[in-house]
């Protein structure tokens, strides 16, 4: 069965079709000189082809990451399909699409867990990102509190067998009190309630200091106030100068968001402002009854 792909006309795609918000964001951060997060952490991007850097940011169409003709998947069975998009910075991007659609797959290469067989990943200077995986990538059994949870977003500053310093104590303080978990440092991850446990990888996200954070459906299997609280934190990550890519099934959420890719079948369907994007006609040839 051929793929349905909707092109997005290259009007619609020069314009600047930023929120009012993100906008406001773009031209702050442009008056104030970029937001510096200070990380070393290893990150793995030898398997694209190495492209200069994005230009600098001009105040009108602010890119942290754009990726040509990206191929990735398993061995026998190929998920992206000559993906080309890009994340604008300081905003908030959804990832949206059906189950095997390549949301996850997206993620993994542009975090640099997932190795793409062809293409290109070019990212505007800034940190290495920090990637957030499902909730069920995380075993419960895993004899670890909630504090080591978090502290283990230091080790690629740190190392993993060297001590966190003062500094790295202090972050992750700050992390947890950011999610609201600070009372909760003594608690095995497993004892979590499934918003406390998100809340914890969350922070271990943040406790990377990188401006630059993916989640994957980081509110899937949360009832409506935990994932209402979740939004609510990543919110305020944009607004503090993170740039924030979610892969998401829930349309309220992408909504939301200040900028969408939709996938179907490893392809770009569209890409631009959610309230385009997510047309109902667009989503019922996406979403195809089975």
């Amino acid at each position: 069965m051929p793929r349905r792909t909707t092109q997005v006309p290259a009007s619609a795609q020069t314009a600047d079709t930023r929120t009012p918000a993100h906008r406001a964001r773009c031209t702050k951060a442009t008056s104030k000189g970029a937001v510096n997060h200070s990380i070393r952490r290893p990150y793995n991007d030898n398997h694209v082809q190495k492209d200069p850097p994005l230009p600098a940011d001009d105040g009108t169409a602010s890119e942290r990451i754009r990726f040509r003709g990206l191929c990735a998947g398993y061995p026998g069975r190929p998920v992206l399909h000559q993906l080309s998009a890009a994340v604008p910075a300081l905003a908030m991007t959804a990832v949206v699409g059906p189950n095997g659609s390549g949301k996850s797959t997206l993620l993994g290469v542009l975090s640099g867990v997932m190795t793409a067989t062809s293409g290109s990943v070019l990212r505007a200077a800034g940190s290495p990102p920090a990637f957030v995986p499902q909730r069920g990538a995380v075993g419960d059994a895993l004899p670890l509190t909630v504090r080591q949870t978090v502290e283990m977003g230091r080790w690629g500053e740190r190392g993993l067998w060297r001590r966190l310093t003062a500094e790295d104590r202090e972050v992750v303080d700050r992390c947890m009190e950011q999610l609201g978990i600070a009372d909760l440092g003594r608690r095995q991850l497993g004892e979590l309630s499934g918003g406390q446990r998100q809340r914890a990888l969350i922070a271990q996200g943040l406790a990377q200091q990188s401006d630059l954070l993916l989640l994957d459906e980081p509110t899937t299997g949360l009832d409506p106030q935990a994932q209402a609280g979740i939004m609510s934190v990543l919110a305020g990550l944009v607004a503090d100068g993170t740039t924030v890519v979610q892969a998401t099934h829930d349309l309220q959420a992408a909504r939301s968001a200040d900028h969408c890719l939709l996938l179907a079948e490893g392809q770009l369907v569209a890409e631009g402002d959610p309230g385009r994007v997510l047309h109902p006609e667009t989503l019922s040839r996406v979403w195809q009854p089975t």
